[in-house]
């Protein structure tokens, strides 16, 4: 078989750049390759859902404004049935004295872009929220609009309910290795025995896209991470908490009845998990995020944790940044990787970013060049401060 077009990962960000290719008018032929169907073990279906705009880098606000637009219209692009339960909870990024500057300089940025996002100090924070405790906190930047959570699962289902009456041809298997003759891909190999000849090939594994980089020859620094949450109840319902996001990375957010929180895991000796381990760590909930959600919403000493679960989530190694576009000496292989917890929400803008390149031959909507590959190239990190 031959395709014009094949795209490796199927999940949100392979959907997207599929359901986009055809929105912008290609007629080619479109591989869409998946290794999980039911997407047990995607990304995209394990993580929390959210969306904001409170990013360090504009380019990376842009992107997430695109998928916004998209959410307020969403019945109107998939339908009237559409429906994701976007919830516009809002962010609430917490700093101590030493995180302030970085937080006004992120908020500086945010403004600049035209997001809805308050800047509050300690008192101002407590008035807002009077079941914050503002121990160690020198201020806080709030999303009043365009930030909060939804479904994931019921997102990547509008995608590929979609692409089913677009004439993607869905492939069930992993790839095994990609040919390349001199600066060009031509074809990858799938685990079934099968081989697919290929114009243009986008990467769009996920967690295992330095592999996939990999079987062509190239260098990606993407490898996996285990990120655990947990699902607690509490008594007390706070109908206006925002995803909170505390100065030690932990965050927690509402889930209807229930709250999620994560973000405990330790940056010194983070590193790329066993492919299977989907395994729950519970210590990490009792000795580290309980303590804090304790002292920073003390209604939240007394809380019953009931469940809890593992995603593997793409980190750039690089800079904790998306890479985005062609490979500058194999123009045929493009990337779309490494948004390092970030890339359920940014993934339609990347779809559109990428066919834009692929059917027009450049960027029209959000221009993605300041992810090009070329960083990767000269080692220099295109860094994004504010990581969850």
């Amino acid at each position: 078989m031959r395709y014009d077009i094949v795209i490796i990962g199927g999940a949100i960000v392979g959907s997207s750049v599929a359901y986009y290719l055809r929105e912008e008018g290609f007629t080619g032929s479109i591989a869409l390759i998946e290794r999980d169907p039911q997407f047990s073990h995607a990304a995209t279906t394990l993580s929390c859902a959210s969306i904001r705009q409170q990013f360090s880098i504009p380019e990376n606000i842009r992107l997430s404004q695109f998928t916004l637009k998209l959410f307020r219209r969403l019945k109107e692009t998939f339908g009237a049935d559409a429906d994701i339960g976007f919830r516009e909870g809002g962010y609430l990024i917490l700093a101590g004295e030493a995180g302030l500057p970085i937080l006004k300089a992120n908020h500086e940025a945010q403004i600049a872009e035209g997001a809805d996002i308050v800047l509050e100090d300690a008192d101002q924070l407590t008035r807002r929220f009077p079941w914050l405790s503002a121990e160690g906190i020198s201020a806080g930047a709030y999303g009043r609009t365009g930030e909060g959570w939804f479904d994931a699962h019921a997102m990547l289902m509008l995608f590929r309910k979609v692409l089913r009456e677009k004439k993607i041809d869905f492939i069930t298997a992993s790839v095994t290795g990609v040919a390349r003759q001199g600066n060009r891909v031509t074809g990858v190999s799938l685990d079934n025995g099968e081989t697919l000849e290929a114009g243009i090939i986008v990467n769009a594994a996920g967690p295992n896209a330095g592999k996939v980089a990999a079987f062509a020859g190239l260098e990606l620094p993407v490898e996996p991470r285990k990120r655990n949450v947990f699902v607690f109840e509490a008594r007390e319902k706070y109908a206006d908490m925002p995803l909170l996001v505390d100065p030690s990375g932990i965050y927690v957010r509402p889930e209807g009845s229930v709250y999620i929180t994560g973000g405990a895991e330790p940056e010194e000796g983070d590193c790329a998990p066993d492919p299977r381990d989907f395994e729950v760590h519970w210590p990490l909930f009792e000795e580290v995020i309980w303590p804090v959600l304790a002292t920073r919403i003390p209604a939240f000493e007394a809380i019953k944790p009931t469940r809890a679960w593992v995603g593997h989530y793409d980190y750039n190694t690089l800079d904790q940044n998306a890479v985005i576009g062609p490979h500058p000496e194999v123009e045929n292989f493009l990337f779309a990787n490494g948004f390092s917890g970030h890339g359920l929400q940014q993934a339609p803008a990347v779809g559109k970013a990428l066919s834009e390149l692929i059917v027009h031959g450049g960027y029209r909507t959000v221009d993605c060049t300041a992810f090009g590959y070329g960083r990767v190239a000269e080692g220099r990190a295109f860094r994004e401060l504010n990581v969850i």
